[in-house]
């Protein structure tokens, strides 16, 4: 049987075996100063509860943002349908008041249009 080799040759430096240079998690094992509080290194068996702890803190975060950003848009909402309907109530009253006879008269008389002071003359044709 044959020995398993590369197919290209490797440069030196980029050994497949001890690589240099620090990881993300010996940075953060580094700037925590982890070996204090869990002695050599971190178990295992701790990654995945933390893992599924953080997991449920970052829903929990992104959750409460969601509900106070719906509420945000909830209150702008009502303060829009209360100018809204300041608006329409607005509006109405203008236009009843624009309905009245007296307002009406006072509008067509520019155009020499009077209101009748008298009763209509009703015609009667007289039978065959």
């Amino acid at each position: 049987m044959s020995q398993n080799t590369f197919k290209k040759k490797l440069k030196e430096g980029n050994s497949p075996q001890g690589r240099s240079g620090k990881t993300i998690f010996s940075w953060i094992e580094e700037k925590l100063d982890v070996k204090r509080i869990l002695g050599e290194g971190v178990p295992v068996q701790l990654v995945p509860p933390v893992g599924f702890v953080a997991l449920l803190a970052l829903i929990y975060i992104y959750s409460n943002l969601r509900a106070e950003n719906k509420i945000r848009q909830i209150d702008k909402a009502k303060q829009e349908v209360a100018d809204m309907r300041a608006d329409v109530t607005t509006l109405e009253a203008e236009y009843m008041k624009s309905s009245m006879q007296s307002e009406v008269s006072k509008r067509v008389a520019a155009l020499e249009i009077y209101e009748l002071n008298q009763p209509p003359v009703k015609i009667e044709l007289p039978k065959k």
